[in-house]
C-alpha cells in the first residue's frame, strides 16, 4: 500500500494545480453525501458560527481540493523549489519578530491550505532564519507514516512528534530563536486542556501555544494559507493577535480561541466545517495534534 501511494502522489504531483481542485472539489462532495455523522456534524458548525449557508457550502468542495493538492507539496524531491505561486501578506511581522532575536509561536486553524504555510515558510524564511518545527501526530496507518514524516522533514522544515520529546523539541527551537507551528483549533488530549468558548460553545482547547510562549519568551503571530481561485496559487496571510496574551490557561486560551475564529470569519468557504471541534478529550498523549 505504501508504495502504491508514493507512486499515485508522484504521478498526481505532475498535474496541474487546477485540475487537481477540479478534481478535489467532487470527492469532498461526495464524502459529504456518503456521511451522515460528517454532514450533520459541518451543518451543526456552521450554525453555530452563524456562517451563511451559501459561503459554508463552499467549504464542501474545499475539503476535497486540501485532499489532491497535497500530491505536489508531499512528493516533491526537498530540494525542489514548490511547483505553486505562493504569495505573502505580512511577512515582514515574521522578519520583525526575528529581527528581535525571539522565537516565534505561529498559529493557524484548520482554514486553506495549512500544509503549504510550513513548506512556503522554509522556502522564504528557514534559510536564512532558522528552520520551523511543526507538531504532528504520527499517521495511525503504519504504511502511511514514512510518507507523511518525509513531507514535513525537508529543509527549514522540521516535525515534532506530539509527545513530551515533541514539546522539548519545540522549546529547543524557540530557544535558538526559531518557529513553531501549531494549529490550536485541535482537541488536546484529557488533562492537556481547559474548555473555553469556541463561536459560543465551550471547546476543549490547548494549552500549549501559550505555555510556550510564556516560558521562552517568544513572539506570536497568526497565519494561514488561503487558496486562490482557478489554481492561481495561495496567499499566506500573517498578522497579530490582536489583544495582549493573558497570563492566565484559560483566559489565554479563549483568547486565541477569538483570533482563530476571526481568522475563519475571513474565509469561512475554506475551513473546515466537519472538524469534530466540540468533541470530548481523549486519554493520553501529550500535545494532541491530528494527522
Amino acid at each position: 500500500m505504501s508504495r502504491f501511494l508514493t507512486t499515485l502522489m508522484r504521478v498526481l504531483s505532475g498535474w496541474p494545480l487546477w485540475l487537481l481542485h477540479g478534481l478535489g472539489a467532487p470527492i469532498g462532495w461526495l464524502v459529504y453525501a456518503a456521511s451522515g455523522d460528517y454532514r450533520r456534524r459541518f451543518r451543526a458548525n456552521v450554525a453555530l458560527a452563524g456562517v451563511p449557508w451559501p459561503q459554508a457550502r463552499q467549504a464542501i468542495g474545499a475539503a476535497g481540493r486540501m485532499l489532491t493538492e497535497l500530491p505536489p507539496l508531499w512528493a516533491r524531491p526537498p530540494e525542489a523549489a514548490l511547483p505553486m505561486t505562493v504569495q505573502w501578506q505580512g511577512g515582514e511581522l515574521i522578519e520583525r519578530a526575528q529581527a528581535a532575536g525571539r522565537g516565534l509561536v505561529m498559529l493557524t486553524p484548520h482554514l486553506g491550505c495549512f500544509e503549504v504555510v510550513g513548506q512556503s515558510y522554509a522556502e522564504h524564511y528557514g534559510a536564512g532564519r532558522g528552520a520551523m518545527t511543526v507538531l504532528y501526530r504520527p499517521a495511525r496507518k503504519p504504511w502511511l507514516r514514512p510518507l507523511v514524516e518525509a513531507a514535513r522533514r525537508r529543509p527549514g522544515l522540521d516535525a515534532a512528534p506530539a509527545t513530551l520529546g515533541g514539546v522539548r523539541q519545540m522549546i529547543r527551537a524557540l530557544k535558538r530563536g526559531e518557529v513553531v507551528g501549531l494549529l490550536p483549533d485541535q482537541v488536546p488530549p484529557e488533562g492537556l486542556g481547559v474548555w473555553a468558548p469556541f463561536f459560543g460553545q465551550p471547546a476543549y482547547t490547548m494549552t500549549l501555544a501559550a505555555r510556550l510562549v510564556q516560558q521562552t519568551g517568544a513572539a506570536l503571530l497568526l497565519i494561514w494559507g488561503e487558496r486562490l481561485p482557478g489554481g492561481a496559487g495561495y496567499r499566506v496571510r500573517v498578522s497579530e493577535l490582536g489583544e495582549p496574551l493573558p497570563a492566565d490557561p484559560a483566559e489565554a486560551a479563549a483568547a486565541i480561541n477569538r483570533a482563530m475564529e476571526g481568522l475563519i470569519r475571513q474565509c469561512p468557504q475554506q475551513y473546515l466545517w466537519g472538524y469534530h471541534r466540540y468533541k470530548q478529550p481523549r486519554s493520553g498523549g501529550v500535545a494532541g495534534a491530528d494527522d
